[in-house]
This record gives C-alpha cells, sequence and structure tokens, in this order.
C-alpha cells in the first residue's frame, strides 16, 4: 500500500487515544490512530484523506482511500446514543469525497450538553501499531492538519 497522511477531521486539541473515555478506543481494540478535543463550536467534521464513504452515520463516518485505507471519524462518544439529534450529514455513503471537504455537520457543545464528551477518535482500520508514524497525540490542531502517516 501507499503510504498516507491522514489529516484532522476537526479543529481543537489532538490527545493520545489512552486520553479517550471509552476504553474500545482508548485501548485501541478498534485500531491505532489518535483523537481530537473540538473546539465547542457549531462546525463541520471533514474528510481525513480523499476516498469514497464506505459508512456514514450520524456520529461516525469511515472513508477509505485508494490504496485501501480505511480511516474512521467517530464524532464524540456514545453519541450514538443521541439517535443522530444535533448532526447533519453532508454526505451520502458511497460518495466520492477529497479532503477537507465537509461530512457531518454538528456542535461539539451541544454533544457536551447532552452529556456525552465531544472527544473524536480518528482510527486507522485494520491497521497495527507500527504500521503509523509521525503521530500527533498532543496540542492543537486544525482541521486539515496532519495527524499521522500510515504506510
Amino acid at each position: 500500500m501507499t503510504p498516507v497522511t491522514v489529516t484532522s477531521p476537526l479543529t481543537g486539541r489532538a490527545l493520545p487515544l489512552t486520553e479517550v473515555p471509552d476504553p474500545v478506543f482508548a485501548q485501541a481494540m478498534v485500531g491505532p490512530g489518535t483523537a481530537v478535543d473540538p473546539e465547542r463550536v457549531p462546525g463541520a467534521a471533514v474528510a481525513p484523506v480523499d476516498g469514497v464513504v464506505v459508512s456514514l452515520h450520524p456520529h461516525a463516518f469511515v472513508v477509505m482511500d485508494s490504496s485501501g485505507h480505511g480511516v474512521l471519524t467517530h464524532l464524540g462518544i456514545d453519541t450514538v446514543q443521541l439517535d443522530g439529534e444535533g448532526f447533519e450529514l453532508m454526505v451520502a455513503k458511497g460518495d466520492t469525497v477529497s479532503r477537507g471537504q465537509e461530512v457531518v455537520r454538528w456542535d461539539p457543545a451541544a454533544v457536551e450538553a447532552a452529556g456525552k464528551s465531544p472527544i473524536s477518535p480518528v482510527i486507522a482500520l485494520d491497521a497495527v501499531d507500527g504500521d503509523l508514524s509521525a503521530v500527533v497525540d498532543s496540542g492543537p490542531v486544525r482541521a486539515g492538519d496532519a495527524l499521522f502517516d500510515w504506510s
């Protein structure tokens, strides 16, 4: 597979997965990656790679690039329990998207007000620890900034 740079779908603060308040993500059971604690303003989660939207829910989406790298963006923790309230899909499953294109509009402050964590894991699906390099897991990030390289 061709190495790919995965960029942040959100603006906020990067965190290591170990700080995600969910053991499934914190223990990298879904896969390695990093997380973003988003700014508490309404906005959009954007595609972290160029590719096809292979899975789409109000609270989570997967974009698969042309090399077969699937990147999961999970907007908040336990947000599936919000039944889509406060999330607006901007694309459809099967759509081809470009890095930086809006996928889901949401309000992290509203998620937090509903009692859920807005911390958002960004996961390299079907990857193992050694596949990722240059992982950003601290400090400020803007949507479109590099989060990790996946080879």
